[in-house]
Formats: structure tokens, sequence, C-alpha cells
């Protein structure tokens, strides 16, 4: 794998850095922002088409449970093809979707087309994560997923809002064509203008990937990075698909919850940059720092409990963004140093695998826990839940080293 090495006298390697990871962090803004057109536009799409409320939640189940199953096989992958032909397989599927959209007619095939669409996302999201640690320097790690996550969640909040936007001025399937249009574009772009940062390196023999697997799952620190993913993104459902409907009982409007996701999305987005630069300066302390993160957020999500008006939730909502960049900031990059570069396909479809793992695991049993207990308690369960994650995952990391070479 070609990683540039920067030397403070070599400007020329330094511009090329800088060039890659704003073409990763472009396509990783374009690539999402197309792909979250559709997502609040699709279950009133299939509303239209007759959808039960069950039905709805299949479809979105669907792309989560593709997203999730395929991104460590296709992590993988990337490792032993390069990053470049996974990026562009999994635009071509993200496009080939919408216009499978533009002539769905019944609530099954969008099930279907939901599925290949997240195969297309798995494909895209953890290769551009390797991509990012594949041209950064170790001393640089930080801040480089610092402007990659927040393109990443800048375009997650842009879409939906330009997709409902769209399909409020011409319609549903219009807005799928145009969003088929835009992805195939953004393919063009990335085929111009992404280079292969692995050409240099030899094909893996492809008998070594069962043995490198089973040397990842022995690997204490990589383990720990995926089990505290996991739990966090476990507390992160329970805020994204249950938080609407504890703010609705306390007798907040809609315009409310808006506003809480907003300031929520924005601390989230804006902090990774500095948080990322912040990271770099204390890349021995990774681990303490993503430890610290994931416990902040437990803390603020079982802060939940005592929440009763419009500001205790727009508060606890910024200190969740705000934690949640502290959290997963350092944890990219401490992920890409736990791992040789020829494995981090792998280890980011892992991560990528336990992103939506988690978020699914809270939003299919939490509602239960809730219709026994109610909204208070479940929260503070969920955030002493993530705080203990937290505790364990600083136990694994503590003792590895990260490299400054």
């Amino acid at each position: 794998m070609a990683i540039i090495m920067i030397d403070p006298d070599d400007r020329s390697r330094y511009a090329q850095y800088e060039k890659l990871l704003l073409i990763c962090c472009s396509l990783a803004f374009a690539s999402y922002f197309a792909s979250y057109m559709r997502i609040p536009v699709v279950p009133l799409f299939a509303r239209e088409l007759g959808a039960t409320t069950p039905e709805v939640g299949f479809i979105n189940s669907a792309f989560l449970l593709m997203s999730g199953a395929l991104a460590l096989p296709l992590g993988a992958l990337s490792d032993r093809w390069g990053r470049k032909p996974l990026v562009l397989a999994g635009l071509a599927i993200s496009g080939a979707t919408s216009f499978l959209l533009c002539v769905g007619q019944t609530p099954g095939q969008l099930i279907w087309i939901y599925l290949l669409f997240g195969c297309g996302l798995a494909a895209i999201g953890p290769t551009l994560m390797s991509y990012t640690a594949d041209i950064s320097p170790p001393t640089h790690l930080g801040r480089s997923y610092g402007w990659y996550t927040t393109a990443i969640y800048t375009g997650m909040s842009l879409g939906p809002a330009a997709g409902g936007f769209l399909a409020q001025g011409l319609g549903f399937r219009p807005l799928f064509l145009v969003a088929g249009f835009v992805v195939f574009i953004l393919l063009g772009l990335a085929a111009f203008f992404l280079p292969a940062a692995d050409v240099t390196r030899p094909p893996l023999n492809k008998s070594a990937g069962s043995p490198g697997f089973i040397q990842l799952l022995n690997n204490r620190a990589l383990l720990g990075c995926w089990i505290v993913t996991l739990g966090g993104c476990f507390g992160l459902g329970m805020f994204v698909t249950f938080a609407p409907l504890f703010a609705h009982a306390q007798n907040l409007t809609v315009g409310d919850v808006g506003l809480i996701f907003t300031a929520q999305a924005a601390l989230n987005a804006l902090s990774r940059i500095p948080l990322g630069r912040v990271t770099d300066r204390l890349a021995r302390r990774r681990g303490a720092l993503s430890a610290l993160g994931f416990g902040v957020l437990g803390i603020s999500l079982g802060a939940f409990a005592l929440a009763g008006g419009r500001l205790s939730f727009l508060l606890l909502a910024m200190a969740l963004g705000v934690s949640m960049g502290l959290a997963f900031t350092p944890l990219g990059a401490l992920i890409s140093e736990t791992v040789p570069p020829e494995a981090r396909g792998l280890a980011m479809g892992g991560y990528n695998t336990c992103i939506y793992l988690g978020m699914m695991l809270s939003s299919a049993f939490m509602g239960g826990v809730i219709q026994q207990v109610g909204f208070p308690f479940t929260f503070l369960l969920t955030g002493l839940l993530t705080v203990a994650v937290a505790a364990g995952f600083y136990v694994m990391i503590r003792d590895f080293k990260v490299s400054q070479e």
C-alpha cells in the first residue's frame, strides 16, 4: 500500500497528500449526499404504492441489514482488488438502484432494490475510509479522519433536505431519476480523478485471506475498537429511533424535534475538524480520547432521563454531538493503526458492520424495553451500558502503542 510520508521540507509531498485528501473527502461528501437524497423519500413513496407500516420498516431494515452484512467482506475484498475498483462498483450499484426505484411498482420490489442499495453503500463506506488511511501519514491520521467524517456527515445531513425539496417540487420518480444521474456523473469523475493509491502493492495471495482474518480476531486492540463501535452505535440508535417519540411525549413539537436533531448533527460534524487536530497532537492517547468520548456519549444519553423540555433536549443533543466527534474521530485513526496496511479494508469493513449492527439492535429491542419501563429508565440504562462499554474498551486498548514513524 502506497503511503505518503511527509517531510517538513518536502512541500510537494505535502501538497500531494492535501490533493488526495481533498479528492477523497469530495467524493465521500458527494456519494453520501446523492445516496441520502432518497432516504426520507422512499418511505413516503412506499406508502404511495400501498405499503403497510411493517413493510416500510422492512424496506429500511433491508438497507441496514445488507450494508452491515457486506461491509466486512467487501472491505476485505478491497485489500485484494484495490480500493478504486470497489468504490467505482459501489457507485455504479448505487446509481442503478435509483433508476430501479423509478420503475418500482410494489413494496416488495422496493425491498429488493434497497437490498441492492445496501450492497452499493457497503462497497463505498469502508473502502473510502481505508483509502483515507492509505494516503495519510501517521502524523496526520486524526485530521484526515476529521475532514473525512465531516464530509460524510455533511452529505448525510444535506442529502435528505435536498431530496425532500426536490420530491416536493418534482415528484418521487423524477427525484430518483435525478439522483441516479448525479451518482453516474460522480462515477465518471471518480474514475478520472481518484488515483489508485495501492497500485504499488502487489496482489495478495488468495490463500492468505482466512489466516489474516483469524489473526485480526486475535488483535485485542482492533476487537476493542469494534466492540466500542457496536456499543456506541447501539446508544446512537436509541437516540435516533426513540428520542423523537420521547420528545413528543414531553409535548415538544415536530419543529422542536427537527431543531434537536439539527443541533446534534451540526455539533457532531463541526467538532470533528478541530478534534482531528487534537488527536494528532495527542496521537499516543488516541485510545484514551476515544474512550473519554464514548463515556461522555453514555452520560449524555443517560441524562435524557432527566430531560423535561425543549432546552434540556437541545443541550443534551449538542453534548451528544460533540461527544460523538470526540469518540469516533480518533477511533477511525486508531483502527488504521491497529492493523497492517494490507488489512485496513477488512478492519474498516468490520467497523462499518458494527455501526449498522449496533443501530439495528437498538431499534429492534429497545422499543420493547420502553414499553415495560418507560423512556427515562431506558435512556438511563442505555447510557450506563455505553459507559460500561467505553470502560471495557479502554482496558483493551490502553497497552496498545501508536506508531509515530
